[in-house]
């Protein structure tokens, strides 16, 4: 119930986290959409080793998949100001309907 992270940033003023289980690194992405953080995964040499955490754990190509989506979903993000850059103008001038 990843929603949950707007409920509890609406509720609370402090950060929110996200600590993942699951298979897959879609759900951990989802989650900093939704305004988590911090972010906790299980790190494993090797998914196929014994353990209780192994197959939902993520090695380590994965973790640099990983950190590098979740920056490239922060820049996605931006600041919420919509700036015009020097090169737009041109275009937009062209395009825009005139009233």
């Amino acid at each position: 119930n990843l929603k949950m992270i707007l409920e509890l940033a609406r509720k609370y003023p402090c950060p929110v986290g996200y600590s993942g289980h699951e298979t897959g690194l879609q759900t951990t992405l989802a989650a900093v959409v939704l305004g988590a953080c911090l972010i906790e995964r299980h790190i494993t040499l090797d998914r196929s080793m014994w353990g209780s955490d192994q197959s939902a754990s993520v090695e380590p190509h994965g973790f640099a998949r990983l950190v590098r989506d979740i920056r490239t979903v922060e820049r996605a993000l931006g600041d919420g100001v919509k700036t015009v850059y020097d090169e737009e103008k041109k275009i937009i001038n062209k395009l825009r309907r005139h009233c």
